[in-house]
This record gives structure tokens, C-alpha cells and sequence, in this order.
């Protein structure tokens, strides 16, 4: 079952919940209403009559048994002249006095219920509903006594046919169950109708994908909607999504290519001295030598490049180590003294130094600033100055390594830390490494929710920086 059609059924259903609902309501409150005006009705003509018989219509009158009974004056009763009511008088037995002329001759007797009144129920009265030749009536029965008294002499029965209310009730019913049954259709049709023009868009949406999905080609974009909806949202998320797709899977392929690029330099390099030794290099001492020494360097370059792919997959997994306080100022030393054998005729020295703590992982730290110290000595000339200090600014700790090297073109600037990126003059395959040890301080500081930064000019030197926010960060997830 289709979305559109499910909702569809849902929305008709909901509203045919609430006209049922509606209808019972309306039903209920215009009979409760006609009900009520029928009593009302009865109750009128019932004082009606009770005035014309207390004008002389009734005279009881005493048999000699001492038994009291009901004399009535049938001029009096046919007073009472209303087409829709009719008026009856009937003794404490049961029997028919007399009735009003539109009864036509004919007896509604009163039931065995209403004989059990008592002068107590001359304000209350019995009300019953019966049907006399496939009309539905109701009658009101009262008591009469006589004046001063509470004795029954006799009772008064005012009825009413109800044909007038069983019509409009049945009128109502047909109104409601064929409105609410022509609503109900409108309703399903009008919600198809929306339904299809609201969800046009999610077509559009899945045909797209399903054509990217087939072609392959994230450069493909969702029509973007003019209203500014949920679709709207929805459309320009997805549109994101698939850009961050393209940029991920366009790094990949770049990743692999450089990767295998990469690798390609020290494998043929290996072979190549394989060959010197298979074709006699062994029987030569100096070649054998020369040789191992060449494979030596060449697999401990292999060895770097692993672990820092390595490093950068952990740290693009969020493959986060513990976090401890790390004492900044205490490593800034640490690097410092460990840079010291490899500076040579490069000046070391450290600036300002604040003592600063901070939540991280030490050896990752460690390892950032190392390839940042490595990075300055080795392109700095003999002579110049490499500079390693620490400083606070606001909530950031700022950790930078300064050299009066060569320095970075400035087109190199935004790329310069990217894997595999060399500048031209800065980065050399020959004096340098794989190109991933600045990608390596980039991702080290993003995963301590901080920075990295370059600022530099050529022939003059660079400043690159590590900034990390002092109040610590919590482990990825």
C-alpha cells in the first residue's frame, strides 16, 4: 500500500470519525429538543383544560353509597379545540368520560400505570409513548381532584401524535447520513488530489536518487522546491548530503591515487636494488652493503607512511585514546629537547612559555608538535632560527613553531594541509616525507576540538600553530 493511499484512508478516516461524531451530536440535540417541546405542548394544553373545567366543565358528585364521582358537562371539554392535541376524561376506573371532537369517536385508553396516582402527582403527571395504528403517540396523564383536597376524582389525558417529529427526525437522519457520506467522498478525492501534488516532490526525490544510484554520478542535484516547507528542508538536507558524497568519494579516489603513488617510489626503489643482488651485488661487499642500506632506508620510509595512514584512518574514525591533563608547557620541553640532536646548524630555541593544562591525548600532541618541529628544521637553512612557544589567548591555548626558512608560496597556503600535498619549493619528494605529516597535525587538533593555522611568506618563513580550547573536550563517540 502506497503512502499516498494511506493517508489518504487516514485523513477520510479521522474525518468520517469526527461527522459521525458531529451528526450523533446534532442528531440527539434536535430530538432531545422536539421532545421537548412536545411535553412542553401537553403540559400547556393540560393547564388549558384544568382552567375551562374549573370554570364549572367539572361537578363531582356523591352517589348514595358515599362514593364520590366525576359529573362532566361535555360543552365544556369540546371548548378545548386543537387539531394536533386531544383532550380525554376518564373516571378513577379507567372509564372514558368524554373527549375532544378531533378523536373521532375512537379510545385511547389510559394505561393500568397512570390509575395508581395520587393527588401528590397533579404537577408531575405520567408521560407515555405508544403507537395507535402505526402512529407513534404521547400522551400526559394528570390527576383531578377536587378543590382543597388531594382526592382523585378522575384523570385528564392530553396526547399528541408525534408524526411531525418521527418526519424531521427522519429528514435530519437522510440529511446527515447522505451529507456526510457526499463529504466523505469529496474528502477521500480532495486528499488523493493533495496528497499526490504534496508528495510530488518525494518522487522527484527518489527518482533522483534512483538515477544517481544507477549512473553512479553524485553530481546530480535534487530539484529544489519554491515553497519553503518541510520538503523545501528536506531537499536542500539532501542536496548537502550528496555534495558531502561527491567531496567524500572525490578525496578517496584522490587518497588512493596518492597512496599508490606514493608507495610506488620506495617498492620500485626495492626492487630495483633486489635486482643489483640477484645479478652478482652479493659477491661485492660494498655493493651488497650499499644495497641493504638503500632497502634499509627505503622500508623504514614504507614504515612511517603505514603508521601515518594509520594515525590519519584512526583520527578519521573519531578512534579517539584516553583523555588525561595534559601539562602543555611540560611537553613544549619534551619536544624541545628531542629536536635539539636534529637541529645541526639551525638555531633552537623556545619563546614565550605560559604554563597552561589542558584535556587531551599527550602522544598525540606530542607527535603534532614533533611534525611541526621536524617540518621547520628541515626546511630552514643553516643559520636561521626555529622557534617552539606556548601562549594563552582568551578560552584558546596556543601551541606554534616559527622557522626562517624558505617559507610557503602563497596559491600553496590553502592546500598546504592536505595529504599528499607538497609545495613546489617546500615539499620535495627527495628531502621530504610522504606529504601526510601536516594532514596529521590537522586532524590531531580537530580531534581535541581545536585548530590548526599557517601564516607564512616566501623567503622568509612560516608560523604554523595548534590551538586548543582550555576548558578540555570530551572523547568523540
Amino acid at each position: 500500500m502506497s503512502f499516498r493511499l494511506r493517508l489518504t484512508l487516514i485523513y477520510t478516516g479521522f474525518f468520517a470519525l469526527a461527522l459521525l461524531l458531529l451528526g450523533w451530536g446534532i442528531y440527539f440535540s434536535v430530538r432531545q429538543s422536539l421532545y421537548t417541546g412536545v411535553q412542553r405542548d401537553l403540559w400547556a394544553a393540560t393547564h388549558q383544560v384544568r382552567r375551562i373545567f374549573s370554570a364549572g366543565g367539572l361537578e363531582p358528585i356523591r352517589t348514595p353509597t358515599g362514593e364520590l364521582r366525576l359529573f362532566l358537562r361535555s360543552e365544556f371539554i369540546q371548548i378545548f379545540n386543537n387539531p394536533n392535541l386531544v383532550a380525554q376524561v376518564f373516571r378513577t376506573d379507567g372509564d372514558m368520560l368524554d373527549s375532544t371532537p378531533n378523536l373521532g369517536g375512537r379510545v385511547l385508553p389510559i394505561p393500568e400505570a397512570a390509575l395508581n396516582m395520587t393527588g401528590d402527582d397533579v404537577s408531575t403527571g405520567y408521560s407515555v409513548v405508544r403507537e395507535v395504528d402505526n402512529t407513534r403517540i404521547e400522551s400526559l396523564i394528570t390527576p383531578l381532584v377536587i378543590d382543597g383536597s388531594t382526592q382523585v376524582v378522575g384523570f385528564l389525558q392530553i396526547s399528541r401524535p408525534l408524526r411531525d417529529v418521527d418526519r424531521t427526525l427522519g429528514m435530519l437522519t437522510g440529511i446527515l447520513v447522505g451529507g456526510g457520506a457526499i463529504a466523505l467522498l469529496i474528502t477521500g478525492a480532495g486528499t488523493a488530489l493533495i496528497a499526490g501534488r504534496v508528495l510530488k516532490p518525494v518522487d522527484q526525490i527518489t527518482h533522483t536518487a534512483q538515477g544517481i544510484v544507477h549512473a553512479e554520478d553524485l553530481a546530480q542535484r535534487v530539484p529544489v522546491p519554491l515553497h519553503h516547507d518541510e520538503l523545501h528542508r528536506l531537499t536542500v538536507t539532501i542536496n548537502d548530503l550528496l555534495a558531502r558524497l561527491e567531496a567524500l568519494f572525490t578525496a578517496q579516489r584522490r587518497f588512493v591515487a596518492d597512496v599508490s603513488h606514493e608507495l610506488r617510489t620506495p617498492l620500485a626503489a626495492m626492487q630495483g636494488n633486489l635486482e643489483i643482488l640477484q645479478r652478482g651485488g652479493l659477491a661485492c661487499p660494498e655493493i651488497a652493503a650499499e644495497t641493504v642500506t638503500d632497502m634499509r632506508r627505503e622500508t623504514a620510509r614504507l614504515i612511517r607512511m603505514v603508521n601515518d595512514l594509520l594515525l590519519l584512518a584512526q583520527s578519521d574514525a573519531f578512534a579517539q585514546q584516553h583523555r588525561e591533563p595534559v601539562e602543555l608547557d611540560t611537553l613544549l620541553l619534551e619536544v624541545y629537547r628531542e629536536l635539539r640532536p636534529l637541529a645541526g646548524d639551525v638555531g633552537l630555541r623556545i619563546g614565550a612559555e605560559d604554563q597552561v593544562t589542558v584535556c587531551g591525548d599527550r602522544d598525540r600532541l606530542k607527535q603534532a608538535l614533533l611534525n611541526l618541529g621536524v617540518n621547520a628544521l628541515q626546511y630552514t637553512p643553516p643559520g636561521g632560527t626555529v622557534t617552539l612557544a606556548l601562549e594563552c589567548h582568551e578560552e584558546l591555548a596556543c601551541l606554534s613553531i616559527a622557522d626562517t626558512g624558505v617559507g610557503i608560496a602563497e596559491a600553496d597556503l590553502p592546500h598546504i594541509f592536505e595529504r599528499f600535498y607538497r609545495a613546489d619549493r617546500a615539499r620535495t619528494r627527495h628531502s621530504g616525507g610522504a606529504g601526510l605529516g601536516l594532514s596529521i597535525v590537522k586532524r590531531v587538533a580537530e580531534a581535541h576540538q581545536g585548530h590548526a593555522t599557517v601564516a607564512s611568506i616566501a623567503g622568509q618563513g612560516s608560523t604554523f600553530a595548534i590551538w586548543l580550547p582550555l576548558n578540555g573536550t570530551e572523547p568523540h563517540e
